[in-house]
């Protein structure tokens, strides 16, 4: 674990700090063989992948709805309503993020210009499992594609030893509306989604995290479908101050921790008393907890920095552009106003990161590794196109016909500007 003024430490370990991630290009070629060959050989190279990567035998690649049924029927009632608790809280703000179906505007007399929203015709929904089930990603991934529109919401996530998928997993997929469920996981899934097999549907868009090769797949197969973003593993960013209690970030630093050896835990704060309690019940809270040797791989990533000020916090925590930003300061709406970076921002110190994995309602795949920079977490918008609309009459097309004449030819785009004059030119 990094720990220290940022003043005093070394600007390298910053840097590597900051610029973490690039595995992509180091399993590049492992991922575009397994592309290739689901490609050529479909449904046979899905089956040879999950025996070799999940160690299962797996005959019917989609699930069945007898088995989903089976599924959610003997899954605890208390559970089936929880996850319900949470389908519907993240329903909710996902119709929030809906906007206009369709509007128009009048640029000047005879010109209406306007915007048709249409959602996608099919997504695909990846869901980890590997290290431990993700039924919340699936919500997270089928509730907002389905509160869009998209018609044909297809998930894929790995089985188990035994061919079968996570109960509870199954369980929220039919919470969610997914159309259908396959059993098939890793690197071979996005290629099933991306190409289409024999069993499995191509779809339009692929979304949602995964390993270092999940995303690895995503961004090699953009030219077969589109993607949300890169989202490897997770991550997390606190801004505090002395206010903030060292147990609650400590435990929240932790809870990030046990996603993956490779996830990023990091507190910047202003107050060496709170740095200095924070580090003790991090090393005092990780060996209490359940996925222990999870937690003590990825504390190796982990960083406590002291810094000067809290714009230095914030400053650090825009170069970061974390997946996740907890702001625990005394003046938070100031903090907040100066973020320009950041997936999901969880303020106070009674909104930790797992109220937004599981139940709040926001979504809890978002970009990784700094790529927050420059995508959005996953929202309504991911599963819609934008039509532009104009609804233009001559005497509206005589208003701005000589600026199109005239740059068209500019252009040496001769036939654009005969296009505009022969409207002129004909009697009606």
């Amino acid at each position: 674990m990094l720990y220290g003024k940022l003043s005093e430490l070394p600007e390298k370990e910053i840097r590597v700090l900051i610029e973490r991630g690039g595995e992509l290009t180091n399993v590049s070629d492992t991922v575009s063989s397994i592309l290739a060959d689901v490609r050529i050989e479909g449904d046979m190279a899905l089956r040879k992948y999950t025996q070799r990567f999940d160690g299962a035998k797996i005959d019917a690649i989609e699930v069945s709805r007898e088995e989903i049924e089976k599924a959610y029927n003997t899954t605890d009632k208390e559970l089936i309503k929880h996850l319900e608790i949470a389908a519907g809280n993240i329903r909710k703000f996902h119709e929030a993020q809906m906007p206009e179906k369709m509007w128009f505007m009048q640029l000047a007399p005879g010109i209406e210009l306007g915007q048709k929203i249409t959602a996608l015709d099919s997504v695909g929904a990846y869901v980890p499992g590997g290290r431990a089930s993700y039924p919340s990603t699936a919500l997270m991934t089928v509730v907002p594609a389905k509160v869009a529109g998209v018609r044909n919401v297809i998930m894929c996530t790995p089985p188990g030893p035994d061919g079968k998928v996570n109960p509870l997993t199954l369980a929220a997929a039919k919470v969610a509306g997914a159309d259908h469920v396959y059993r098939v996981g890793g690197v071979q899934a996005i290629a099933a989604m991306a190409f289409g097999t024999a069993s499995v549907m191509k779809v339009d868009k692929i979304v949602g995290p995964g390993n270092v090769y999940v995303t690895a797949a995503k961004m090699q197969i953009r030219d077969m479908a589109e993607i949300d973003f890169p989202a490897g593993p997770s991550e997390v960013l606190i801004i505090a101050d002395e206010s903030a209690h060292p147990a609650m970030v400590a435990a929240d630093m932790i809870a990030q921790a046990e996603h993956d050896p490779h996830a990023v835990s990091v507190l910047v704060t202003t107050s060496e008393k709170l740095a200095s309690g924070v580090k003790e019940e991090v090393l005092k809270q990780a060996q209490s907890t359940v996925r222990g040797e999870i937690v003590s791989s990825s504390l190796k990533n982990a960083a406590i920095l002291i810094a000067d000020s809290i714009e230095q916090c914030i400053d650090i925590s825009n170069s970061f552009a974390p997946e996740h930003l907890e702001i625990m300061t005394k003046n938070d709406d100031m903090v907040l106003e100066k973020i320009e970076h950041a997936g999901s921002i969880f303020v106070g110190n009674y909104a930790p990161v797992p109220v937004g994995d599981y139940a709040s309602g926001t979504n809890h795949v978002l970009p990784t590794a700094g790529y927050a920079r420059m995508y959005s977490g996953l929202n309504i918008m991911h599963f819609l196109k934008v039509s532009s609309i104009q609804r233009i009459s001559k005497e509206g097309l005589a208003t701005i016909r000589d600026t199109v004449i005239s740059l068209a030819e500019k252009e040496g785009l001769q036939a654009h500007a005969d296009a505009i004059r022969i409207r002129f030119s004909r009697s009606e």
